[in-house]
């Protein structure tokens, strides 16, 4: 078994959430969240940042740590365990451009029912579901979009 760590992102304008559609040679198609592989003497919020940025050409800020999902999946000749570190971001605009070396061709923000439903992974949603409320509890404090978090 191959042990993999991941991180990503949940970014947020104006209420909406940054997504991305992978289309691999239509053998993987799906829409998923911005994320990506840690490097050597990364930090995991310098790889979420990083990875977002690369995947959607967006500069987000990270407001706080969501948690952690978990899963397995087969490659040729082994079996890779993989952990991926979840952040609730920021963006400034409705601008992003989805990377198309890694396959996304599409990318855009979408109210939370909309996001949810056109995720392909219910580790994700799950994800979601967090991140989006606590975005909302900031909201209803007046915290979001003030610099002044924690």
């Amino acid at each position: 078994m191959v042990e993999a760590t991941s991180c990503g992102g949940v970014v947020i304008f104006r209420g909406k959430i940054l997504v991305l559609y992978k289309n691999f040679r239509n053998k993987y198609e799906g829409w998923v969240l911005p994320k990506g592989t840690v490097e050597p003497g990364e930090e995991y919020r310098q790889t979420a940042l990083r990875e977002v940025y690369e995947e959607t050409g967006v500069h987000a800020s990270i407001i706080k740590y969501i948690g952690k999902s978990q899963y397995t999946f087969h490659i040729p000749q082994d079996v890779v365990d993989k952990e991926v570190h979840w952040y609730l971001m920021m963006s400034d605009s409705y601008a992003s451009k989805p990377q198309k070396e890694e396959f996304f061709v599409d990318s855009g923000y979408y109210k939370f029912h909309e996001a949810y439903h056109l995720l392909k992974f219910s580790n994700e949603k799950q994800i979601l579901e967090k991140a989006y409320a606590e975005y909302l509890d900031l909201k209803r404090a007046n915290l979001w979009g003030t610099k002044k978090y924690f």
